[in-house]
């Protein structure tokens, strides 16, 4: 047993890894990807899509992509929140609804203690196929070189999403907005505050 104990002390050698959640926002298809990264080796761990297409009523849409990051996050424990920032459209009803959903997906996170950060489509795009103007088919032809997938996506908004989560390995996670503490760095931080120690 005490091997055991001095073997795990000794192993700190091994580099941290970090889970990624991308989400590609949206009303009527979410795409979602979660990938690994380990020092500088990546592994694709998920990725989908929530269908929303079926509910007619915009707050039932917004539930369900709350319930569903809140299963996502609560199955793999990711420990930062990549998300697409809105493009601007010309229609300002769209606009609002796609911000609502991103909106809801981050207050899943937040919930969660897990911090966040939006990137443009743009730097996603350029980040993954080095042309800010590149197709989502190009995209998704990347990324399937990248993270080795063998067969295509049939939608490609989780392809999207997984761009959004490797910009972000990418750009180390710089810019990433904590929507609080966790309780661990409040204990941490706040010893005396502690009741019964």
């Amino acid at each position: 047993m005490s091997y055991f104990c001095d073997h795990m002390v000794y192993s700190p050698a091994l580099p941290p890894n970090k889970l990624i959640l991308g989400i590609d926002p949206g009303t009527q298809v979410m795409g979602y990807g979660l990938i690994e990264v380990t020092g500088s080796k990546v592994k694709l761990i998920q990725y989908g899509v929530i269908h929303l297409k079926s509910y007619s009523n915009h707050a039932i849409k917004l539930k369900k992509i709350f319930d569903r990051m809140i299963q996502l996050i609560d199955e793999y424990l990711p420990d930062e929140l990549a998300i697409e920032s809105p493009f601007y459209g010309t229609n300002v009803q769209s606009m609002l609804k796609l911000g609502r959903a991103q909106g809801v997906a981050i207050a899943a996170a937040l919930s969660r203690d897990i911090p966040y950060v939006e990137y443009a489509p743009k730097k996603i795009k350029q980040s993954i196929t080095g042309n800010g103007n590149a197709s989502k088919e190009q995209v998704a032809s990347m990324l399937m070189q990248i993270l080795k997938i063998q067969d295509a996506p049939k939608l490609l908004d989780a392809t999207d999403a997984l761009g959004v989560a490797l910009c972000h390995h990418y750009q180390k996670g710089n810019n990433a907005k904590q929507g609080g503490k966790s309780w661990k760095s409040f204990l941490t931080d706040n010893p005396d505050r502690v009741v019964g120690k």
